[in-house]
């Protein structure tokens, strides 16, 4: 029987918790996920645990920060004026923003503190500084 290996396109199921066994995203509802390994489109340590899995094999994995979404950046903080959000917008710590970059793409930010006059938002992704873990089940090796 056949083994994932580096580049193969698979079909995976799986269940991402955090260290206290709060799950956070899960495929187990909804049809796998199909990725290409090594297309950097996965973190590094869920790519790394599919590997020589075979089809039907559940497998859990435990992820470090360095091979999940790396450590909280602090220059990944800014301070935003009130003046310059959305009059509509009343903002809440944990609340998510996007943002439009110079170039016009957008990003993702959370409220990390509010202030009085201002509002710290935070750019990291949510899951930034937290070891991970997998629950993997290989369905198909394409």
């Amino acid at each position: 029987m056949s083994t994932v290996k580096e580049k193969d396109t698979v079909r995976v199921h799986y269940t991402g918790k955090l260290e206290d066994g709060q799950v956070f995203d899960s495929s187990l509802e909804r049809e796998p996920l199909e990725i290409t390994l090594g297309q950097g489109m996965l973190i590094p340590g869920f790519e790394k645990g599919l590997v020589d899995m075979k089809v039907n094999e559940k497998k859990t994995v435990n992820v470090p920060k360095e091979e999940a979404y790396g450590d909280v950046q602090k220059e990944l903080f800014q301070e935003v004026s009130k003046e310059n959000l959305p009059k509509e917008i009343k903002p809440e710590v944990g609340m998510g923003l996007m943002a439009k970059n110079p170039d016009g793409s957008e990003r993702q930010l959370r409220v990390a503190e509010v202030k009085e006059d201002s509002i710290v938002v935070d750019a990291n992704h949510p899951l930034a500084g937290k070891d991970l873990t997998f629950e993997l089940e290989v369905v198909e090796i394409k």
